[in-house]
This record gives C-alpha cells, sequence and structure tokens, in this order.
C-alpha cells in the first residue's frame, strides 16, 4: 500500500431522467459522439481531447432540484453564438453572468436544468 496513491481524472457523470436526450444535447453540444454505453440504461459520450475525460449519463428517477455542487466549465471564442447553440440544443442561459479577468462567464442549462458554464474571452459580451 502506497501513502500517496496516483489520481487520474477518467469520466464526469451526469444524472438525468430522460438519458437519451441530455446525451445527444451534450454530444451535439461538444461535437463528439456516443461511444459505447458503460451499463445499461446508461449513455457515454466521448471524450473531447485524446485520453480526457469522457461523460457518462446515468439514468435517475427524480428530477434536479436546487443548485448543482459540481458543473463542467466550457471555453468558446464566441460567447453570443455558443449561447445561441445550447438554446437551439435544448439547453438555457439563465441569464447569470459573471465577468473575470479570464473572461465573461454565462451560466447555462442542459435540458434537464443541470448548470455548465461558458468561458468567452476576455471582454466578450452575451449579447446575442
Amino acid at each position: 500500500m502506497t501513502e500517496n496513491p496516483s489520481f487520474e481524472w477518467i469520466e464526469v457523470t451526469i444524472d438525468c431522467i430522460d438519458v437519451e436526450a441530455v446525451s445527444k444535447f451534450w454530444c451535439h453540444l461538444l461535437g463528439v459522439n456516443r461511444v459505447e454505453d458503460p451499463l445499461p440504461g446508461w449513455a457515454r459520450a466521448a471524450a473531447t481531447v485524446p485520453s480526457g475525460p469522457v461523460l457518462n449519463f446515468q439514468p435517475v428517477p427524480d428530477p434536479k432540484i436546487g443548485k448543482s455542487r459540481v458543473h463542467l466549465d466550457l471555453r468558446t471564442d464566441d460567447l453570443p453564438a455558443a449561447i445561441r447553440r445550447v438554446g437551439a440544443l435544448g439547453g438555457a442561459w439563465t441569464g447569470e453572468v459573471h465577468i473575470y479577468k479570464e473572461g465573461t462567464i454565462a451560466v447555462m442549462t442542459d435540458p434537464e436544468g443541470t448548470e455548465f458554464c461558458l468561458t468567452g474571452p476576455p471582454g466578450s459580451t452575451t449579447e446575442c
């Protein structure tokens, strides 16, 4: 047994009622394919970068309640276009914006209300 085990980030799992709809949203948004499902009833999206973490979609019986404690952050080169794309795929912009020196962040949701952030370049706006 080692005192300092290594860790490797391999996946993120999103709970959802409609696994098909939510996995389709994320696959289209990230431009990745669905890969072999990890378990019956689940779905898995490929990593966006070589050897990067995959996204799993786990079926759960109850809708999301309250704010997510963990969320994904996505970087984009065109924040207004990215906000429009999320909406076209069934997600939504919450209207929440945070401006930091490293970029402008728009808080978004997927079709079941799971929050994630889009980070645009410094000085970008959310005006669509």
